[in-house]
């Protein structure tokens, strides 16, 4: 699921001068710093550089430990000092929505398994996306489905979520128009603009399995390019042929 606010508050946090040399110090560092350490590094005052780093810590940026710098313990060795270093989040905001880092992931996995298994590169990329598609409709799906127990459900339940809903949640944009799904944006542009038979493929293991995975195999995810949005889009739902047959 995108997470646009806070990745946002996350860059936006860096945009004031003296909290982006404090970060930026704190980051070059070897070990954690005190507040005294690194407004001594940026020239500003402690209680300056003490406001700057928790926000930068409140944003996810910084982590926070307590140590005594004396290295004794026990009565008489004193408080232990508030520390800063820089934390294992990983920033970034991209608009239209990019999920780069996503596409490497599966490329590494299908590197591994056909190496292990000696199977086709491509056979195995389709595999992980599929897999991953449907780890995305499970996730967007949750525990939500029955109350606990000893408990009355008071409210009526949510409901499965829709395929356009989870599309929308991934970043592709979604658009439905006389039951056809077309997706306006594709998280892997660049990588499709380059590699286009093996990006699309990949993409289409993946937003199918998603599908299905959703209850949504009657509607069909199939390879359609077209300048300006992702090339694949889903046709409308087949029509229901339970009644075919029936008595009349």
């Amino acid at each position: 699921m995108i997470d646009l606010e806070s990745s946002v508050n996350g860059v936006a946090a860096l945009a004031e001068p003296v909290r982006r040399d404090l970060y930026l110090y704190v980051a070059g560092q070897a070990e954690p710093v005190s507040r005294e350490q690194a407004a001594e590094g940026v020239g500003v005052a402690a209680h300056t550089a003490k406001f700057h780093l928790d926000k930068l810590a409140l944003e996810g940026l910084l982590d926070i430990e307590y140590r005594r710098l004396s290295g004794r313990g026990g009565p008489g060795a004193g408080r232990p000092t508030k520390l800063y270093r820089r934390s294992q989040r990983e920033v970034s905001v991209s608009l239209p929505h990019r999920q780069y880092a996503l596409a490497g992931q599966l490329m590494a996995r299908a590197i591994d398994v056909s190496t292990r298994e000696g199977r086709p590169i491509v056979e195995a990329l389709h595999q992980e996306a599929a897999l991953l598609g449907r780890a995305m409709a499970a996730e967007a799906s949750g525990p939500h489905d029955q109350p606990q127990r000893g408990t009355a459900q008071t409210e009526p339940s949510a409901g499965p979520p829709d395929l356009v809903g989870v599309l929308a949640e991934q970043g592709f944009e979604p658009h439905e128009d006389g039951g056809r799904i077309a997706l306006r944006n594709c998280p892997f542009a660049a990588l499709a603009r380059e590699h286009t038979e093996l990006v699309c493929g990949m993409n289409l293991a993946l937003v199918g399995a998603l599908a299905d995975e959703l209850g949504e195999s009657g509607r069909p995810a199939r390879l359609d390019p077209a300048p300006g949005r992702c090339c694949v889009v889903f046709s409308p739902p087949l029509p229901d042929r339970g009644d075919q047959g029936a008595d009349h």
